[in-house]
């Protein structure tokens, strides 16, 4: 096998052994599994570019030269045809999708046929290392490995079959491929939105342009960064970005315009129909994080006096693009009060002529609209519902959350909540661990040591405190672990109790628990600092020692003492939908023991100088 990396450079030579350039680039029929090369291009002198038939005027080539089959003077150029790409030009370093691996990567080289004919195909891109070091050096590539070998790794190619390629980088070429763009139309929207979410913006823009109406607007709600979505969205041309609004289902495209600015929201809802106007409005009109924001109202309700076979027939003339799930029929009288429900194996099972009213369900589980979509989700879990009846206080129905928007709601809540706990999701698979950004997460508290002492010798020398209070930094890391216990304390808390859950300890428990937790370490502290000073003489510098101890033991007990305050700005944080990360907060709480430490043992040390 040979790679276009290879050929790059080499000298083109005419019947007669003369130099008529170097080779800069392939070209290719695209319409074919594996793509014939068609079209040879070359640098000549003066540094002008030629373009001729492969299959014409090539007679064969190897890893020295391309040989042509005529003298120079008897050489026709040609141009590219549109079926035609130039594989270097447009292909090389660009991002493809691999669509059998569903992923978006970067094109390093690309590998050749090598079948002893004058014939060359391309069989696909190799997306790895090897085609990185190829490029640099065949030698550093066979280096790197022998290396792998030799410590048992392996550096294998990744190549990724024509078949399976996708250009996205259209503006460089007019060529549709046919093959790869079937591919991409055939994707399932999620597997479509998680390419678009690998792509820079200029690509991404020019893959959602290649969707229609439909596809876009359900890659769009698949979309799990609303802020890219927002972006696109503001990209678009603003009729085609209000007919995509009107395909999607209301509570969707209801969230996407919750992300725009007021204007170009406006805009986008004037161009829309009346009737999807006014079920986007109806949803903005509940606040953030409620049943209300994330229920649809498209829905199939039915009269009591309606039998299974008008049901039936009701669900036969939906349009499937309408109705976001059709799992329940409800009952409603004629003010659309909610009277009860079916589910569709009940209608499947039911005499055709029974009425809705003798076999439906009354004891039905509802939701309010103002209700937190975290309680509504997971009552359709608790409940195995497949959605779940969005009601008024006169019982009027006005939507429904369906399990799809459930589950969604539940992910975010647990993404949150790791992130919170320090933990890492799923959305930042690849992010590496041990970099400094991972260091100075974990290990936060040794730094602040570092800035603490540095604060405490600064402070003591212009004090006349001398080496003490170097001794007495020594004991800064307890009231820093316990500072970032508490934190890992009250987050813990706030994830496992809401602020209106009966179960929930108090607010006095919550304290005395978290203080009790404080006076076992301390007192452990203590007795080891208590023990320290009987058996090492009395000097400055150990006097200076145990002062730090119990300074330490001040600052973690005004750590604890402040953890109410802690959840009190989680939960007011909260309340408005605002993130609060982890390390925010253990920052204030390290910078918070410092300060106390140092204003105690300052005393202290004064005091003994």
């Amino acid at each position: 096998m040979i790679y276009l990396s290879q050929m790059l450079g080499l000298p083109v030579v005419d019947s007669e052994g003369e130099q008529v350039g170097t080779v800069n680039d392939l070209g290719i029929a695209t319409g074919e599994v594996f793509p014939r090369v068609t079209s040879l291009a070359f640098v000549g002198p003066g540094k002008t570019p030629f373009m001729i038939s492969w299959r014409k005027y090539v007679e064969d080539f190897d890893g020295d030269a391309v040989r042509l089959k005529v003298p120079a003077t008897d050489i026709r150029f040609s141009y590219l045809q549109p079926e035609e790409v130039l594989i270097n030009r447009d292909l090389m370093n660009k991002q493809i999708v691999d669509t059998r691996g569903l992923r978006v990567v970067r094109v390093n080289d690309l590998k050749l046929s090598d079948s002893g004919s004058s014939q060359l195909r391309l069989l696909g891109a190799e997306v790895g290392a090897r085609g990185v070091l190829r490029g640099l050096s065949p030698r550093l590539e066979s280096l790197a490995v022998k290396v792998g070998r030799v410590f048992g790794h392996e550096l294998p190619e990744r190549i990724i079959a024509w078949s399976y390629m996708d250009l996205l980088d259209r503006e460089l070429s007019d060529v549709q491929l046919n093959v790869s763009h079937k591919t991409l139309d055939d994707m399932h929207p999620a597997d479509i939105a998680d390419i678009l979410e690998q792509l820079d913006p200029r690509l991404r823009g020019q893959v959602f342009a290649q969707l229609d109406d439909v596809q876009a607007a359900e890659a769009m709600a698949e979309l799990d960064d609303d802020e890219m979505a927002a972006e696109i969205m503001d990209e678009m041309n603003a009729a085609d970005a209000s007919r995509m609004l009107s395909e999607m289902d209301p509570d969707d495209a209801a969230e996407l315009v919750s992300e725009l600015d007021y204007e170009r929201a406006e805009t986008l809802l004037r161009l829309m129909g009346v009737k999807e106007e006014r079920a986007i409005r109806q949803l903005l009109g509940y606040r953030e994080d409620t049943a209300g924001r994330i229920m649809t109202s498209e829905f199939i309700d039915l009269r009591p006096s309606a039998t299974v076979a008008d049901a039936i027939g009701a669900i036969r003339t939906v349009d499937e693009d309408e109705i976001e799930t059709v799992n329940y029929i409800y009952v409603t009288d004629d003010d659309r009060r909610l009277l009860g429900v079916l589910s569709l194996r009940t209608l499947l099972i039911e005499p055709m002529g029974a009425t809705l009213s003798s076999i439906m369900e009354t004891d039905v589980i509802c939701a309010d609209p103002d209700d937190d979509q975290e309680d509504v989700a997971e009552a359709i879990s608790k409940y195995n519902l497949l959605a779940i009846p969005v009601v008024t206080d006169e019982r009027r129905i006005v939507g429904i959350v369906t399990v799809d928007d459930a589950l969604d709601v539940l992910e975010e809540e647990h993404e949150e909540d790791l992130q919170l706990a320090g933990g890492r999701t799923d959305s930042d698979p690849d992010r590496p661990t041990h970099d400094l950004r991972w260091l100075l997460g974990s290990q936060l508290w040794f730094f602040f040591w570092v800035v603490g002492a540095a604060v405490m010798s600064a402070v003591g020398s212009a004090l006349g405190l001398g080496a003490g209070t170097l001794a007495a930094a020594v004991a800064l890391p307890v009231c820093l672990l316990m500072a970032d216990d508490m934190v890992g304390y009250v987050v813990g808390f706030f994830i496992e109790f809401d602020p209106d859950d009966e179960d929930a300890p108090s607010s006095g428990a919550f304290v005395v628990r978290g203080v009790a937790i404080a006076c076992v370490y301390l007192a452990l502290v203590v007795l080891a600092a208590a023990g320290f000073a009987e058996i090492v003489p009395e000097t400055p510098v150990t006097q200076a020692l145990v002062d730090g101890f119990w300074a330490a033991a001040a600052a973690a007990l005004v750590s604890y003492g402040s953890a109410p305050a802690y959840l009190k700005a989680l939960r007011v944080k909260d309340g408005r939908g605002e993130d609060v990360s982890r390390l925010s907060l253990r920052m204030v709480a390290l910078a918070v023991a410092i300060a106390v430490f140092c204003a105690v043992a300052l005393a202290l040390l004064g005091m003994q100088g």
